[in-house]
């Protein structure tokens, strides 16, 4: 028997090559790789399936599944009686292989469904390939007592990895790297971890976006390495068939609920709709729209409004990492009922996109002032498999303890990476568990830790109000021919008579380039004699409309008021300004706005409460610039080299 690793079994997609092409590698490769642990953990107790099925044959359907669970010793069982390794009559090797796949129980036997087996069994066979893909498959060890859930883990990842690079698809869509997930997990069990040594705890792990369920099966694995001795059940969904059966044999194999794996798009159907959890991870998609799932999404919000999944808004089509972020939240467990925490990798533009009043600000506003973000973790770039992008980890409490109620913590990991001996993809950079171990101490030590890589601040520090400033419109009036042909193009005046029109153009013309009028009542009193003069009987609507052609914003004009004389604002001159929600307004306004626009004012009506998180300015360092003298020198060397290398040519 042969232990593998990822390398091994990927070899031995070279059976393959000639009927199949390089992309349609990982469809057999991955399945089979199921497949043969499932085999070798039911090894030791299939002679025991064996006899209870026959002896439970006639009963009931319930007692026999139990039996035969019972009989397996695990959660799943297998009562063909066939294996990998004994499949009988070489000349019904497909039919054989095939009974044994349906010999599974119903749980297992939807995995093979999700990865098509009948299918990849008859094209095998068709394609002369299936006694060589058996055989290989059969002679590995994967026995639990030699290569341990995590290490099984490792060979799915690295093996979906190729699978995805093989068929063009982004890897990076599917799973998240291992030390990746082991960081969001430390950080997410960190407050918990001395809870978590009760054996009569019960707390449930969350994952709407699961992939093959690296991040489920993580958190399996750091509550056993941390002496966890707490119930700990998994639940997640996912939409890609592949990896949804790969998560799903991961639970059965845990011996876990694999039922708490949903098959199905997280927006357009929450495959938990009645849950909330203890703990909840995500890695949803980086910048991939929602157009597909806008519909429905939009219907829910309408329908659910403020106690759905969407009750602070949705984001821009382009982007649905929100929604995601906004959906962890809803499946945290209650306050009342012990509170929830939850971590979720995002990009930057959660950050910090959309303006005061827009669906991504109005996020971040529900989110700060629910006082439901705990921490956000700056990670190095380089770090996954389909992008080289900063990425950004969220940690989400809504039962903060007291001394972090009100407060956010910033943490710049981003330094903390070492290289990798052969990048992969995108991915070049790793976490070490240096620095892991850096990143959660950080996190730990909270206000006491070094303020060049973690800041607290408060929730209101990131809000702002967008106030418009107003300034008083003053006009003055100028008569020329552009202006003319404008206000002869009004609506209003298009539908006079020709000879009408004309007499006003003559009119308008005797007024062109005469001088500039610095109120309306002086242009008034040169219009009316003009008008008079070509004998034009004008409604004072029309009169008003045409005048208003002429009027130009000017500081030395005349100031415009309404009927109860207040002033007018000039739209050329408005403005915006944001103001920290810790600052009084009209104490910036008096400082800032003030000294260079003394008539200005803030239009109230239109104020709006923006967040943002300036993550890279937080941390912000000045670097000074070289001396002058220094680049001067480096530009003399460069051009002595031109200069040299022009020599050689000329020469």
């Amino acid at each position: 028997m042969i232990k593998p690793d990822a390398n091994f079994i990927w070899s031995i997609a070279d059976m393959l090559r000639g009927p199949y092409r390089h992309k349609e590698f990982g469809t057999v490769i991955l399945p089979f790789t199921v497949l043969a642990r499932f085999d070798s953990v039911l090894a030791d107790t299939k002679e025991a399936v064996l006899e209870a099925s026959e002896r439970y044959e006639k009963s009931p359907s319930l007692m026999r599944h139990e039996m035969l669970r019972r009989a397996s010793g695990h959660s799943f069982y297998n009562t063909s009686p066939f294996s990998l390794a004994n499949l009988g009559d070489p000349a019904n090797k497909a039919a054989n292989l095939l009974n044994y796949v349906e010999g599974f129980n119903d749980e297992v036997r939807e995995v093979f469904e999700r990865f098509d087996m009948p299918k990849i069994i008859s094209d095998l066979d068709e394609r002369n390939r299936l006694d060589g893909i058996v055989a290989k498959f059969a002679a590995l060890d994967v026995h639990p007592d030699r290569v341990s859930n995590a290490e099984m883990g490792d060979v799915f990842e690295e093996l979906i990895r190729r699978f995805m690079e093989s068929s063009k698809d982004l890897a990076g869509d599917y799973f998240t790297p291992r030390e990746v997930i082991r960081l969001m997990v430390s950080l997410l069990f960190a407050p918990d971890s001395e809870d978590l040594s009760d054996p009569h705890l019960i707390r449930q792990v969350y994952d709407p976006t699961c992939g093959t369920g690296g991040m489920l099966s993580e958190a399996h694995t750091w509550m056993r390495d941390h002496n966890g001795q707490a119930t700990l059940s998994l639940f997640g969904q996912e939409f890609n068939r592949q990896s949804f059966a790969m998560a799903k044999a991961d639970l059965i194999i845990k011996n876990q609920d694999s039922s708490n794996i949903y098959f199905g798009d997280t927006l357009l159907d929450d495959g938990h709709a009645d849950k909330t959890f203890s703990y909840c991870l995500a890695n949803p998609p980086f910048g991939q729209e929602w157009k597909v799932q806008q519909k429905a999404v939009l219907e829910e919000r309408e329908r659910d409004g403020e106690d759905g999944r969407f009750a602070a808004g949705v984001p821009s089509v382009n982007d649905g990492a929100m929604l995601f972020l906004q959906h962890l939240v809803s499946k945290m467990r209650p306050a009342s009922q012990g509170g929830g925490r939850g971590a979720i990798v995002l990009n930057g533009s959660p950050l910090f996109t959309g303006d005061a009043g827009s669906g991504p600000s109005e996020i971040r506003r529900y989110l700060l002032e629910n006082d439901l973000v705990d921490a956000i973790i700056g990670l190095p770039t380089d770090l996954f498999y389909n992008t080289g992008i900063a990425t950004y980890i969220w940690i989400l409490d809504n039962d903060k303890p007291i001394e972090r109620q009100g407060k956010v913590q910033l943490i710049d990991g981003t330094a903390q990476w070492v290289k990798m001996r052969k990048s992969i993809g995108s991915k070049r950079r790793m976490l070490s568990e240096a620095n892991i171990d850096t990143i959660s101490n950080l996190y730990g030590a909270y206000e006491d830790a070094d303020p060049e890589l973690s800041r607290v601040m408060a929730t209101e520090d990131f809000g702002y109000r967008t106030i418009t400033v107003e300034q008083p419109l003053r006009q003055v009036f100028s008569v020329d021919q552009d202006k003319i042909d404008q206000a002869l193009g009004l609506t209003a005046i298009k539908k006079l008579d020709d000879d009408t029109r004309q007499r006003l153009r003559a009119a308008l013309e005797s007024l062109d380039g005469q001088t500039t009028w610095k109120s309306k009542t002086e242009f008034d009193k040169a219009f009316g004699p003009a008008l008079a003069t070509q004998e034009i009987g004008l409604t004072p609507a029309n009169r008003r409309a045409v005048a208003s052609v002429f009027a130009g914003s000017d500081p030395e004009g005349e100031l415009v008021t309404d009927r109860k004389g207040n002033p007018e604002p000039d739209p050329s001159l408005r403005d915006t300004e944001n103001v920290p929600l810790t600052e009084d307004v009209d104490a910036y306004v008096e400082r800032a706005v003030l000294p260079w626009a003394s008539e200005a004012w803030v239009d109230d009506s239109k104020t709006k409460i923006g967040y943002e998180i300036p993550f890279t300015r937080v941390f912000y360092k000045y670097v000074p610039p070289r001396p002058l003298a220094e680049i001067d020198a480096d530009v003399q060397v460069a051009i002595a080299r031109v200069q040299a290398l022009f020599a050689e040519v000329t020469a």
